[in-house]
């Protein structure tokens, strides 16, 4: 994929369907309830009406893409664990024995694993080149064996991180091909808390004080090492052309997702970004192409130092604090649960009229500004 063809799938994004949403703002209006008084709930309803196009939304068939791929830059010793771990895990995700396995079985969830980078040898038999066709095996997408180590020098090409852009939107496009109401995106990568905070400090201006935390957990001299790196990367890279952001300092990982989140509004579909990494990954497609940010929710509010920053860069509010800080996607079969409760409210729950009640007491609170 070329910048230019980049831009021609990015000009195809269509922003939310306003009448069907502002249709769901007066469904909630006349819901027999106290206004307001579902909260989050009303408004991710809303959202969902403007991007379906429908008032009344069923959330019945969900997963969690997950992408994989280890990075150079865990050569300057910024992880504790060692890199194999990558490839462990990618192999636990076929048999659910994960935390996002365990979580997407416990909800119903499917997943869908893609190798785009990872640096070790898949067992043989698990791998799958058609997306949906086996969720139980791993999509091979594999761009090369890891990055290059972003501390002395670029992670990738520019025609790498095009090209893991071009597998996310292709991943999103399986998920609605294959009939996905809603998916969410995950990711395994040993190090990439390190390459998601060289792009966020990179694409916020914001020095690795705020952006650079333990991740898995690391020593005080690793940590202070972590922080050297990602401020390095602030002061060579430019926040003005985010594909060279994710080139110079991401990871195979992020750009897949980025692509992904911008697939997302591509095919109209809800998306739901996890942790830290996808918050990060999120916030590089939407200075890609902003108009993907209406098409996210954001699941939970990830413990990981950064998380916070990268959330309030994209306009989002995450639904659940629970100090997770796992990764991997585990957020997204919790947020599928709760969008699902916020359509079955709208879909379900009477009006005044329908529950015969006179609501005419609520006239007052309507026009003023009560809560």
């Amino acid at each position: 994929m070329t910048r230019e063809e980049l831009q021609e799938v990015i000009a195809g994004i269509k922003g939310p369907d306003q009448q069907a949403a502002e249709a769901a703002r007066k469904r909630q209006e006349v819901l027999a309830k106290p206004p307001g008084s579902l909260g989050l709930l009303e408004d991710i309803s809303i959202q969902m009406a403007g991007i379906t196009g429908k008032v009344k939304n069923q959330i019945r068939k969900t997963c969690v893409v997950v992408m994989c791929a280890d990075n150079g830059v865990v050569e300057e010793n910024v992880s504790s664990a060692p890199q194999s771990v990558t490839l462990a895990q990618t192999v636990n995700f076929t048999r659910r024995l994960t935390g996002v396995g365990a979580l997407a079985e416990s909800f119903g969830s499917e997943l869908l694993i893609v190798d785009v980078g990872i640096n070790g040898a898949i067992p043989q038999g698990l791998y799958t080149k058609t997306p949906f066709s086996d969720t139980h095996k791993i999509v091979d997408r594999r761009i090369a064996a890891g990055t290059a180590n972003l501390a002395r020098e670029n992670a990738m090409t520019e025609e790498q991180a095009l090209r893991a852009v071009e597998i996310g939107l292709e991943m999103a496009e399986a998920v609605k091909t294959n009939g996905y109401d809603i998916f969410g995106i995950g990711e395994m990568g040993i190090g990439n808390t390190t390459t998601s905070a060289a792009v966020l400090s990179v694409l916020t201006g914001e020095p690795a004080s705020r952006t650079v935390g333990k991740g898995g957990g690391i020593m005080d001299s690793s940590f202070a090492h972590k922080k050297e790196i990602v401020d390095g990367a602030l002061r060579r890279c430019s926040a003005e052309d985010p594909i060279s952001v994710l080139a110079q300092v991401g990871g195979f990982d992020i750009a897949a997702m980025a692509g992904a989140f911008i697939g997302a509004a591509v095919n109209r579909i809800p998306v739901v970004i996890d942790g830290y990494i996808s918050a990060v990954a999120a916030l590089a497609a939407a200075r890609i192409a902003p108009a993907c940010v209406p098409y996210m929710f954001a699941s939970h509010s990830s413990y990981e130092r950064g998380y916070s920053l990268a959330v309030e860069h994209l306009g989002l509010q995450a639904y659940l604090d629970l100090r997770m800080r796992l990764g991997e996607g585990s957020g997204c079969p919790l947020a599928f649960k709760i969008i699902e409760g916020a359509c079955g409210v709208m879909n379900r729950m009477a009006t005044f009229e329908e529950a015969e009640i006179n609501d005419d007491y609520l006239e007052e609170i309507r026009k003023g500004d009560c809560f």
